[in-house]
């Protein structure tokens, strides 16, 4: 047994006892006389105080001016079991979240807030809800790294006061003397990220999920290693209140037991399994180039029959890349490549018309959403009508019917898309009602959509109408 061997498999129990104290409590000596209200008090006042920051990981204001963000959603289900109103903080970095939960500022710190071994000395930590891994995060025509050794002289910009500068320095004491790395106080990993894609830093270190998202915007970034093992998320909470540790505790497992975990996360990360730098990099272009002459149409189509109006576009993209003469070897055609018996049913004279292919497109997919049992809900309504216009309804409701033979929810899109690729199989689509179906593309289909709408919506609505002009690596 070598030393590095026994040096590795030290660390590894120490953080794991970390992690186990940080949700037993034990070790409260250690922690930090942080002020805090109790649970009673809390309920007392109506108002449950919550910082966080203003990231597509955790809270942000939507196109409809209104509050959402995995880490505001949840926060607002816990808020609401407590009947209290959730009254969110809004702080810059996780430096300053850190620092405001420390004098008082909050109740909880919901910021997506690594669960670490030196901050389980300080803070109690609710348990996790979420797993990442760290990824060191560069360009992909720059130095691409294939071994922490090979950071070791890298020039490397970190958020201060991070879960990244705690994993940097117990590689550093261990095995990797030469790491060396700059500490940003005043910009976020996101903003780092920008820095990346922009040339002004060589790389940094980012948590996955963030990596997934942002990689939609600048998708000149790359991922080349991760710096560690997976580690969790979880929410700040006084050491001292023990009522509200265990009601958070409580909740939590009740949420995540109800699958509504699940849903949360197949909601903001479920169509983020495969990244396609090419396919990213055209359609960034061609919301410039394309989009323009088409924009009114979607908008006042999605006016019309009530749906997202960056969502129609997005499928609009899907169907023919924004091309009004796309026409298929099978006979659909258009933007929104309407068949010729759909067209007609939809009032479309010339499927060539950009705007009746838009407006027929958007007739028929509100037509979709309305054929489902009540018991659908949103967001999961529109995705199942998104996968009958795709593969065709009678499919999808084989695809239920064959969820509940499988003890799967018929109404999830989380369950659904797992159960459709099955229609392929001849065990399967030889008892249904339709029989075979390539049920691989509607999936395939909906996460493409669901993509584009995300990267749109983005664009749009968040001041990143300057990646336009700056991405010229693929013409549209």
């Amino acid at each position: 047994m070598t030393r590095k061997y026994i040096r590795h498999t030290a660390w590894l129990l120490i953080f794991a006892l970390a992690l186990f104290t940080s949700a037993c409590d034990r070790g409260g000596s250690q922690r930090m006389d942080i002020p805090a209200r109790s649970l009673k008090e809390i309920k007392r006042s109506g108002k449950l105080i919550i910082l966080t920051r203003n990231a597509p990981t955790t809270y942000y204001i939507d196109q409809t001016g209104s509050p959402t963000g995995p880490e505001y959603e949840l926060m607002a289900a816990f808020a609401a079991c407590l009947d209290t109103e959730p009254h969110f903080i809004i702080k810059d970095t996780v430096d300053d979240v850190l620092k405001g939960f420390e004098s008082g500022e909050a109740d909880i710190a919901a910021a997506g807030l690594t669960i670490t071994e030196n901050r389980g000395r300080h803070y109690r930590f609710s348990p996790a809800y979420q797993e990442i891994t760290q990824q060191v995060v560069t360009r992909r025509d720059r130095f691409q790294p294939e071994s922490i050794k090979e950071l070791e002289g890298l020039e490397i910009t970190v958020i201060a006061n991070s879960s990244y500068t705690e994993r940097l320095n117990n590689l550093k004491k261990s095995d990797y003397p030469g790491l060396s790395w700059k500490v940003s106080k005043t910009r976020d990993t996101e903003q780092l990220l920008r820095d990346v894609w922009a040339n002004n830093i060589a790389c940094t270190i980012a948590d996955s999920n963030i990596v997934d998202i942002n990689r939609r915007y600048y998708p000149e970034l790359i991922a080349p290693i991760n710096l560690g093992r997976s580690q969790q998320l979880g929410w700040a909470i006084p050491p001292k209140s023990d009522d509200l540790y265990k009601a958070v505790a409580s909740w939590l497992k009740d949420f995540r037991d109800s699958g509504r975990l699940d849903h949360l996360h197949e909601k903001y990360y479920g169509f983020f399994e495969v990244f396609d730098y090419v396919d990213t990099s055209r359609y960034i272009r061609r919301i410039d180039k394309r989009f323009p002459r088409y924009r009114k149409y979607f908008r006042e189509a999605a006016e019309k029959y009530d749906l997202p109006f960056d969502l129609l576009a997005a499928q609009g993209y899907q169907e023919s890349h924004w091309n009004a003469l796309a026409k298929s070897p099978t006979g659909v055609r258009g933007i929104m490549m309407l068949t010729l018996t759909t067209a007609r049913e939809m009032g479309v004279e010339n499927r060539l018309d950009p705007r009746q292919s838009i407006f027929g497109g958007a007739r028929y997919l509100a037509k979709l959403k309305k054929n489902f049992h009540d018991k659908v809900t949103e967001p999961d309504r529109t995705w199942l009508a998104l996968a009958a216009y795709n593969v065709g309804r009678g499919h999808v409701h084989d695809a239920q019917g064959l969820a509940r033979e499988l003890g799967l929810d018929p109404y999830s899109w989380r369950d659904l898309k797992q159960v459709l690729p099955l229609l392929s199989e001849k065990r399967y689509y030889k008892k249904l009602k339709y029989g075979y179906a390539r049920g691989w593309e509607p999936v395939r289909y909906v996460r493409h959509i669901r993509e584009y709408q995300h990267i749109l919506r983005n664009i749009m609505g968040s001041g990143l109408d300057f990646l336009i002009n700056n991405n010229q690596k693929i013409k549209a």
